[in-house]
């Protein structure tokens, strides 16, 4: 597997793409994670890998999306954002995730990357405009790597993502990058209405066949102004998606992203370990892009590594959900997301200022926590990266029992609502 993997990022990569994705990302991205570790016993939680939502303009509308997409124009000038990598930059971190909106709106776009060879970014992407010569323009500054949302077949795509021929549409600017010898991925928010499509061998073949280096799945949050609680996954359809993942990651010559569970598979959460962070278009610093209150600000005087590393209201959030749950506190627990908030002066950061009422409507739901069901990882190669680099940090000190029954009650509930759009699949892996 590992070696067709290798033959296929060989064959299919521009050589300049591939040097940069093995050196920017691969060796700088680790040694980030080690200097991060090295913080991390120090006290100090900077971040490897920041997210930045760098505008909230998009030209879909999609089920279940968090992101402001109806209000006015906000991004994060061109040079604020170049001054903010610098800075993140200076202090270690030299990834960084390109959320929106959709990037591709941004002005500066190009700039960013052009001014910061030396980083590497993935751009979180619809694919819908991406054309021939931006991809070539991708192509010759070689430190970005497209990650295409696709949500399944064209009926669920169209569906899910407000639109008509959005699947093909994102399909034409996924071959665009593939043509263009890019480092190319998707990404997919599994659900109840497509993880009979995306969570089967047969989906992972096409995406071979079509060029397609890495996938990223995540279990869809029922979150923001637009929630959709019925997509989203019940308890054994977490599992099924779990099962499934490990299963053809030893199988598939494709690399598979799921950084929600450790070597062992027991759950954890990027935020909760202190890996990564949240920037939104407005410069509000959060916990994770659903989590949307901030009480730090990127314009602080103090600059970019002290305001994380001393920011009381992260420091906390972090300590009270690894006390709660190895799960996603806002899925499991969302008066304490409201709580916290609360209690250290955090703003609602949304344009549509209404985070703390859509918190209040929230049903605990569970998350990726399974407890007494944790499903190791198979293949060596993704057992070692994750056991050395990718675990819990130290962060999870062992979760009260009372909370631990609590997530399992909860799940034997929700195994017990009537179907929502589709039932759980059956429990086996392959097409």
């Amino acid at each position: 597997m590992l070696t067709e993997l290798a033959i296929r990022l060989w064959r299919t990569t521009d050589p300049k793409c591939l040097r940069r994705f093995l050196w920017n990302f691969g060796a700088k991205g680790a040694w980030s994670v080690v200097r991060f570790h090295r913080r991390r016993r120090r006290g100090e939680v900077f971040p490897p890998f920041l997210f930045l939502s760098i505008i909230n303009s998009c030209n879909l509308r999609c089920e279940g999306c968090w992101a402001d997409v109806d209000r006015p124009r906000t991004l994060i000038e061109t040079e604020r954002l170049h001054r903010l990598i610098r800075e993140a930059r200076r202090a270690g971190n030299v990834f960084f995730g390109l959320m929106g909106g959709e990037p591709f709106l941004h002005p500066g776009l190009f700039e960013i990357l052009e001014r910061n060879p030396d980083c590497y970014f993935q751009i979180f992407t619809n694919g819908q405009l991406i054309t021939p010569e931006k991809a070539e323009r991708l192509r010759r500054l070689a430190n970005a790597t497209p990650l295409v949302s696709i949500e399944g077949d064209e009926a669920e795509s169209d569906r899910r993502r407000g639109g008509r021929n959005v699947f093909s549409k994102s399909m034409r600017g996924l071959r665009r990058c593939i043509e263009a010898g890019l480092v190319v991925g998707v990404a997919t928010s599994v659900c109840a209405g497509n993880i009979r499509t995306v969570c089967r061998e047969a989906w992972l073949d096409r995406l071979i066949e079509l060029g397609v280096h890495y996938v990223w799945y995540h279990g869809y949050r029922p979150a923001g102004p637009r929630p959709a609680p019925e997509l989203a996954l019940r308890p054994s359809q977490l599992l099924f998606m779990r099962r499934f993942i490990v299963e053809m990651r030893s199988r598939k010559p494709i690399i598979i992203v799921d950084p929600y569970y450790d070597h062992a598979g027991r759950s954890l959460c990027p935020m909760v370990t202190g890996v990564s962070h949240h920037i939104n278009p407005s410069g509000g610093v959060e916990p994770c892009p659903v989590i949307q209150f901030a009480a730090d600000w990127i314009d602080d005087p103090r600059g970019l590594r002290r305001l994380l590393v001393e920011s009381r209201f992260l420091a906390a959030f972090r300590e009270a959900a690894a006390r709660t749950t190895r799960g996603c506190v806002l899925l499991e627990r969302p008066e304490l997301v409201a709580a916290l908030a609360e209690e250290f002066g955090a703003r609602d950061a949304t344009l549509r200022g209404k985070a703390k009422a859509e918190l209040a409507r929230m049903t605990p739901r569970f998350s990726q926590w399974l407890p007494g069901r944790e499903i190791p990882e198979k293949h060596w190669a993704y057992r070692w990266i994750k056991r050395l680099l990718f675990h819990d940090c130290g962060a999870y000190r062992g979760v009260a029992h009372e909370e631990e029954a609590r997530a399992l009650e909860l799940a034997r509930q929700l195994e017990k609502e009537p179907a929502a759009r589709e039932a759980a699949p059956p429990a086996r892996c392959g097409g």
